[in-house]
């Protein structure tokens, strides 16, 4: 399994000088392959390929005067740069073409000077390396100070290099790492994502939901407010928009640190955790909008996806459409309707349900019918739609 190891960088003057230099060379290569091919398809010529694209941009444009300084940095970094060209180019054909699923990709666009994010990326061939004292050694930048904060489980393939919007840098280590399964669990745990409490599980269990973002709305406010007040283009409006950078990086760090430890501790406990498939984009257009991007309930699924594959568990997402909260877990009637409001309801059979925990108890019981038996057939069959000869009652029958 491919994973990223991301360690805070802690480069010196000199070092941040050599990083922007790499920075801006990889983006000018980036663009000048980018404009090669926009002038071709204007001309009426076919599409420039890999090879003579990284000739032109990179070979041919170091020889003369204006672009003589591409020399000054890492050529992986400029050989990078058109790689990540040509990912957008395939991604985006491929969208157009219907081989890839999902919506629609625009055709790349150009990076520009004042993006927020920056990244270049060295792979085995640049010979990067991690020094006998612990730091990160690049080509033409130098020896990089690095928090470790954890091992690397093996040598890296790659490294990307990341400044962020509040001037942060990143080293990002992509691994191979194997999978690392976990002793075996007699529990299984059924999950009900919501607002009010963040996670419900089937045992009764209720996690706070943090609202990171609601707490630090204040601080927010008013970081935004001094640089609506900063003169554009002055040196003071630079510094507020990173003090507003690293107010929301502090937010996102945070969620995603929670998000971590609490997936990290139900894939360990657990044998099989079982989710709801929820329509985060349906429920981002809704007046809940701000709650549902600040709960980050995609990252945390996300997350016990690829936890539980790496350590042997089992991850089932239930159909989003399944009525696990007006589902009763006891007698398995449907109630007809069930707002929002409504948290707690009792079933005609007289069972009282809390609403959140009766839905998780309904996802862990979905989630085990829709796995599959020792024999590879499903414990529970999907409908099967009737045919037209099957319908209605045969006449003569008893």
């Amino acid at each position: 399994m491919r994973l990223r190891y991301r360690y805070r960088l802690y480069p010196d003057a000199t070092q941040r000088a050599a990083l922007a230099r790499a920075f801006g060379c990889a983006r000018v290569v980036f663009n000048d392959g980018l404009r090669v091919r926009i002038e071709a398809r204007a001309q009426g010529l076919p599409y420039v390929c890999d090879g003579e694209l990284s000739k032109r941009v990179i070979t041919e444009a170091k020889k003369t005067p204006e672009r003589c300084w591409l020399g000054e940095v890492s050529s992986v970094v400029l050989q990078q740069a058109l790689a990540d060209l040509n990912t957008a180019y395939r991604n985006f054909f491929a969208s157009i073409s219907g081989r890839r699923k999902g919506r629609k990709i625009a055709p790349p666009r150009f990076r520009s000077r004042k993006d927020n994010r920056q990244a270049i990326r060295f792979t085995k061939n640049a010979r990067f390396s991690v020094t006998a004292g612990g730091r990160l050694r690049l080509p033409k930048i130098g020896d990089v100070a690095v928090r470790w904060s954890r091992d690397l489980p093996c040598e890296p393939s790659s490294v990307v290099v990341i400044k962020d919007a509040a001037g942060r840098y990143f080293a990002s280590f992509v691994v191979d790492a194997g999978d690392e399964p976990l002793a075996e669990s007699v529990s299984e745990v059924g999950i009900d994502l919501g607002l009010a409490h963040f996670a419900v599980l089937s045992d009764g269990r209720k996690i706070g939901n943090p609202r990171f973002l609601r707490r630090a709305a204040k601080k927010l406010g008013k970081a935004q407010q001094a640089l609506s007040r900063k003169a554009r283009g002055s040196a003071n409006r630079k510094k507020a928009v990173v003090r507003v950078a690293r107010a929301h990086a502090r937010v996102a760090d945070a969620r995603r640190d929670f998000a971590h430890k609490l997936s990290t501790r139900l894939i360990r406990d657990n044998q099989a955790v079982h989710v709801e498939n929820l329509s985060v984009k349906g429920l981002a257009r809704t007046k809940l909008a701000k709650s549902v991007h600040d709960a980050g309930w995609s990252q945390f699924v996300a997350m016990l996806e690829y936890k539980a594959a790496r350590h042997g568990r089992t991850f089932v997402k239930i159909d989003r459409w399944f009525p696990s909260s007006k589902l009763c877990s006891v007698c398995g009637a449907v109630a007809e309707s069930m707002p929002l409001n409504v948290r707690s309801w009792t079933c005609p059979c007289g069972v009282a349900h809390d609403r959140d925990v009766n839905a998780a108890i309904n996802i862990l019981a979905a989630g085990r019918a829709d796995r599959l038996n020792a024999c590879g057939d499903q414990v529970r069959p999907p409908l099967a739609v009737a045919q037209v000869g099957e319908t209605g009652s045969l006449r003569g029958a008893a």
